[in-house]
């Protein structure tokens, strides 16, 4: 149209267009996308750094980066501009300091909030991260508008220790047979005396447990295992609930030492959040983990069959003795997780060229690994404290085919059992490295073994160990042999010997103390306290015998069970149990008649049984040591000093007992003497009638009856002797 275009000239045009024209009206909507008022999936970022615009790209690509790892961000069809991600920029076209982040769901924005807040960016700026509906909360309170909320009624938690505080000084254990699960008392001496078996839940129609169950460290927490929903904790009196952790499809629990955290694995070798990290006061997820590590295998994780997988089995987490650290192994290397962040320590794992085992020590942040030949190294074990990362101690070892490591349980001592190769490598021969952990420079003797070494273990509070061996590892009958890390010198009495010593010398030395051979054992067990051992033939092919051996008395007390598959001291050392069980996920269903436990004392007693048609699991209640060794010993000294007190209050709860066993019998004799005394009471009350009715006769008057004493002779036996 131009400014010469008359009214005559658009009617001339619009007559020529006007068999084009459709005759629909024209009503053009838009096709917009739905309008999202609740931005429930946005969250916004502060304290990022401020840069100019040349450095607006390279911080974008960083923060776009840091946030995609938490979730999927929000896209729009018709958007391409749009990736979930904006950051504002000022007028100098720098930014500000903030950004917004949109994702794909309500719950990856919250899981943004927990996991990145307080990020540690670089080192001046810890990234602060809000949901977008708190921010514009925020941004409508004024100066002086804030109101301190009310703080909510305080609710005490429930005492996870109250069990201690038992008078009779009883330990607790717990089972799982068939769909039931069950908490009870133990004393050693008496049927053990149900606690808590779930009534509340099972008034309510539902399972307190529907898989296995787990004790914490020092037994303040119960884990029971829905898989469909997680784990439940409980604890104090009467086992309240404390707390669901959400873990699906969970198959086992850890916590670490100190119960500060609890560890989660469902075993799916597919699920990137295999394995979570939760805080136990919390209840938050603090890291989740992948079955396998990165690198870890060398194949695609989804290409390899489970029979190979099985055969690379996923490198297990180890926690710290004081819960500081969580560490893992990967390939050629450990990682050393710091709580609660768990950020890498330092920012870099700690090189193991060719690791294929490590332990931390269970009284000090100390690693110990293993890693064969590799290269020109030979094999060796290392001791690394942490977190300085600095090398304690090193032991090279030549032609090694396997090594295994057992820490004492104080972490005294560290043995590591060491399966050599001569040179053709068709023989096989052991040794054991001893690493006496506490005395200056961790000094290393070897013990050499020619026979083959089917167990080792430390006695958890001594000095002494115990080994299984026998010229072929599948000999029936085997040794079983003790040592000591110290040996005894005697005195030395000689006449006019100078320099002579007139006292016991202990020296730092292993010392063979006894062997016991052509034992039928495949297993042995310390009791907690020391002292005494089970000799045990555990498994479907062994006999089922278990021998209580005494080390200082040398006293052998031998008992069975038959098909036992397990040994479990209760943590005090006085009572011990042995199970046949069966996996919940099925197995072992034609021994089902020999399902459930046995409880013995220390001395190999029979205390109690119980039998299950499916029995799956038994587990004391820890107990954590409070004594130190000093006073232990102090105790055991003086034994005698507490000796009376102790029979006393045997002598009390016994008499309780029986008062209790003959409670029906008492109330009987008491009715009954009630009875007579009523009767007799009757009775005497008709004595002047009954004498009327006789005529002045009192038959209740000894002087009316006549005495007759008559003596009866009889013969009861005749012999007759010749007497020459």
């Amino acid at each position: 149209m131009t400014p010469n275009t008359t009214a005559d000239d658009l009617e001339a045009e619009a007559a020529s267009l006007d068999g084009y024209f459709s005759d629909a009206p024209l009503d053009p909507k838009p096709n917009y996308p739905p309008l999202d008022n609740k931005f429930d999936r946005c969250v916004v970022i502060t304290n990022l750094p401020k840069v100019p615009e040349a450095k607006y790209e390279k911080l974008s690509k960083v923060v776009l980066k840091l946030v995609s790892r938490i979730g999927t961000l929000e896209t729009y069809e018709g958007c391409d501009d749009f990736t979930g991600f904006f950051m504002p920029q000022n007028e100098e076209k720098g930014t500000v300091g903030c950004a917004f982040i949109e994702y794909a769901s309500v719950g990856d924005a919250k899981k943004a909030v927990e996991v990145l807040q307080d990020y540690k960016f670089d080192k001046n700026h810890n990234l602060r991260i809000t949901l977008h509906e708190r921010a514009s909360y925020l941004a409508t309170v004024e100066e002086g508008e804030f109101t301190q909320p009310e703080p909510e009624p305080y609710k005490e938690r429930p005492n996870t220790t109250s069990w201690l505080e038992d008078t009779c000084q009883r330990d607790q254990f717990a089972i799982r047979q068939g769909k039931e699960t069950a908490v009870y008392w133990s004393d050693g001496h008496t049927e053990p005396q149900i606690d808590y078996d779930g009534e509340r839940e099972k008034k309510a129609g539902v399972n307190w447990c529907d898989y296995y169950v787990q004790w914490s460290p020092k037994g303040s927490y119960f884990a029971t295992l829905v898989p469909n929903k997680g784990v439940i904790l409980w604890g104090g009196d009467g086992f309240q609930k404390l707390g669901r952790f959400a873990a699906p499809g969970v198959d086992f629990v850890v916590f670490s030492p100190q119960e500060n955290f609890m560890m989660t694995n469902n075993n799916n070798r597919t699920d990137p959040h295999a394995i979570k990290i939760f805080s136990v006061q919390t209840g938050k997820c603090l890291r989740a983990f992948p079955l396998y590590p990165k690198d870890f295998l060398n194949d695609d994780i989804t290409k390899i069959s489970a029979e190979e997988l099985a055969n690379t089995p996923p490198p297990p987490f180890q926690w710290s003795h004081d819960d500081k650290y969580l560490a893992r192994m990967g390939k050629d290397l450990i990682s050393v997780f710091e709580t609660p962040s768990m950020k890498l320590l330092e920012k870099r794992s700690l090189a193991t060229d060719g690791i294929h085992e490590f332990s931390f020590s269970p009284k000090a942040n100390i690693i110990a690994y293993w890693a064969p030949e590799h290269k020109n190294q030979p094999a060796h074990v290392d001791l690394i404290e942490i977190p300085s990362r600095k090398k304690l101690r090193q032991k090279n070892l030549f032609n090694v085919s396997k090594c295994s490591m057992v820490w004492q349980e104080s972490g005294e001592y560290l043995g590591v059992k060491v399966t050599r190769h001569t040179k053709s490598k068709k023989t096989l021969y052991n040794n054991i490295e001893l690493f006496r952990m506490n005395e200056p420079g961790i000094p290393v003797e070897m013990l050499d073994v020619k026979d083959a070494v089917m167990s080792f273990q430390f006695e958890p509070q001594g000095s002494r160990f115990a080994i299984i061996h026998a010229e072929n590892p599948t000999s029936t009958k085997v040794n079983v042999t003790f040592y000591d890390m110290f040996k005894t010198l005697e005195p030395d009495k000689k006449k006019g010997k100078k320099g002579g010593s007139k006292e016991k010398q202990i020296v730092a030395e292993v010392n063979l103390v006894e062997t016991l051979e052509g034992k039928a054992c495949n297993c042995i067990f310390w009791s907690p306290a020391g002292r005494t051992i089970i000799l045990a033939a555990l498994g479907d092919s062994a006999a089922g015998t278990l021998e209580f051996y005494d080390v200082e008395s040398k006293t052998l007390v031998i008992k069975e069970h038959y098909r036992a598959n397990q040994v479990l001291w209760d943590p005090s050392g006085r009572t011990a149990c042995t199970t046949v069980s069966q996996p919940i996920g099925g197995g072992h269903f034609k021994f089902a008649m020999d399902n459930g436990y046995m409880l013995w004392s220390f001395q190999g007693k029979q205390l109690s049984q119980a039998s299950f048609e499916h029995f799956y699991q038994f587990q004391w209640r820890p107990r954590e040591r409070l004594l130190a060794k000093p006073e232990i010993a102090e105790i055991s000294k003086n034994i005698k000093k507490y000796e009376k007190q102790f029979n006393a209050f045997d002598e009390a709860k016994k008499r309780k007992q029986r008062l209790q066993e003959t409670k029906g019998k008492r109330k009987s004799r008491a009715s009954f003497r009630a009875t007579m005394a009523r009767l007799k009471e009757w009775r005497s009350r008709q004595k002047q009638e009954r004498m009327e009715l006789l005529g002045g006769y009192d038959s209740d008057d000894e002087n009316n009856f006549v005495t007759k004493e008559i003596v009866v002779e009889t013969v009861l036996n005749t012999k007759e002797e010749l007497v020459y």
